[in-house]
């Protein structure tokens, strides 16, 4: 998995069977609470997202599965 910061709270991601979508992470935070999720509702802290082990991970240990984020991306065509 590859990414690409695409605004404040988006990320334009590559999965390996090599499908492209947008994350709205704006729109996964408005619905969901945890002590995890806290320190990314701020742009600086949710832009320090990594990838490690073809996950996307924050510093805090958050990693969502990749088949999560598949499924919450928007997909993307390939001249996208």
């Amino acid at each position: 998995m590859t990414l690409d910061p695409a605004g404040d709270f988006e990320l334009v991601l590559t999965f390996s069977n090599g499908a492209r979508g947008r994350f709205d992470g704006a729109a996964y935070l408005l619905t969901r609470q945890g002590p995890l999720l806290e320190p990314l509702r701020q742009a600086d802290y949710f832009r320090r997202c990594f990838v490690e082990a073809s996950s996307v991970c924050w510093p805090n240990g958050l990693e969502p599965s990749g088949a999560r984020l598949f499924e919450l991306s928007h997909p993307l065509s390939l001249a996208a």
